[in-house]
């Protein structure tokens, strides 16, 4: 499948390559993407996107697949004038043998199908594939080492939103910078990011950013219960306390886990809680940046929702009660919150109850 370019400069070829058998010649990278959802069409189209670029292959469900075959690619945000399709052929399977060869795997599935999908993998990898985790939640890694222990795992983190706008179109709704564990074997993979436009940082503390990243996460279910945009959603204080709620029980359980959260914003995570409960006016003022977020941008949990897919709430406010559980703490915020959503899925699809703010801040107590 080939698509026109619509992305004015794209980068040319300076993307990482590897030896063939021989160490005579290289290579495009070959890259190979497991459940090829929003995030997982995102960085895959990205990656693809480049004249001479790496060899991707979207690997997710035949409905999702089939669209981009008949449509194309289409890759837009943030801001009104970014818009890319892929620019060279990107292979589309349906199942996980399609990751035979492949150099990097980068895992997109839902936490709750890692396991499954690590032992659907196990024997179509060659002994020169990199997984890289790039889930939400905190164990994903680790679930993905017990399955493939011949292989090495690297964790990830996408910092910023991407939501299906049709049937092969998605949007990134806000900006950020790809976070990788820094290694030897990530080199390639960094190269092939840089050389696609997608801006990475190489991190030697994975474990605290993915802990951040929970933090952020956390309103991803204050979020689909609103049923607002996130932009609308983060300006209004009563949401803002329902997260800070939540954050509040996990920086408790995570201290008591010995978890410190990196920084990942202008503030310490631990000072967050606070910030988010100021005044409107006065958090425009010191967060100003966190409302600069694209209009159509949405959590992935709404997305879920309207779509009438399962939520990753486990792998969210569901890692903090069960955390606040082995500790002995209370987590009545995010227990009430996984309650709510469980309610918004039994729904149905885009049947779920639209809570305002002061609703859901009343159900948190």
């Amino acid at each position: 499948m080939t698509t026109d370019p619509i992305e004015p400069g794209a980068p040319a070829a300076d993307t990482g390559t590897v030896g063939t058998d021989t160490g005579t010649a290289a290579r495009p990278l070959r890259i190979a993407v497991l459940g090829a959802g929003s995030i997982g069409c995102h960085l895959g189209g990205r990656l693809a996107a480049v004249v001479g670029g790496a060899e991707v292959t979207l690997i997710g469900r035949p409905a999702a697949m089939a669209a981009v075959e008949r449509d194309g690619l289409t890759l837009t945000g943030p801001g009104p004038d970014a818009a890319w399709r892929a620019i060279r052929t990107l292979r589309l399977a349906t199942d996980p043998s399609a990751a035979a060869g492949a150099d990097y795997v980068l895992v997109t599935v839902k936490s709750a199908d890692t396991t499954a999908a690590a032992r659907q993998l196990a024997d179509h990898l060659g002994p020169q594939a990199v997984l890289v985790s790039f889930q939400n939640g905190l164990h994903n890694p680790e679930l993905l080492r017990a399955e493939l222990p011949d292989h090495q795992v690297l964790a990830g983190m996408v910092p910023y939103n991407v939501v299906r706008t049709g049937g092969a179109a998605f949007h990134q709704g806000t900006a950020g910078q790809l976070m990788l564990a820094d290694t030897p074997r990530s080199a390639a993979f960094a190269a092939a990011a840089k050389a696609a436009g997608l801006p990475l940082v190489l991190r030697r503390d994975m474990a605290a950013v993915q802990a951040a990243k929970l933090l952020l996460n956390l309103n991803n279910a204050v979020n689909a219960l609103s049923g607002r945009p996130l932009r609308e959603q983060l300006g209004e204080r009563a949401y803002r306390v329902c997260l800070a709620r939540c954050q509040a029980e996990a920086l408790a359980v995570f201290a008591a886990e010995g978890i410190t959260p990196a920084q990942l914003g202008p503030v310490p995570a631990t000072w967050t809680p606070r910030v988010l409960r100021l005044p409107d006016a006065l958090f425009r003022r010191v967060a100003g940046a966190s409302l600069r977020i694209d209009a159509q941008a949405r959590s992935s949990m709404w997305e879920d929702l309207q779509r009438g897919r399962p939520t990753e709430i486990d792998s969210l406010q569901g890692e903090i009660t069960a955390l606040a559980a082995r500790h002995g703490l209370p987590a009545a915020a995010n227990a009430r919150l996984i309650a709510l959503v469980r309610d918004a899925e039994a729904a149905g699809p885009g049947a779920a109850r639209r809570w305002t703010g002061a609703e859901l801040l009343a159900q948190l107590g």
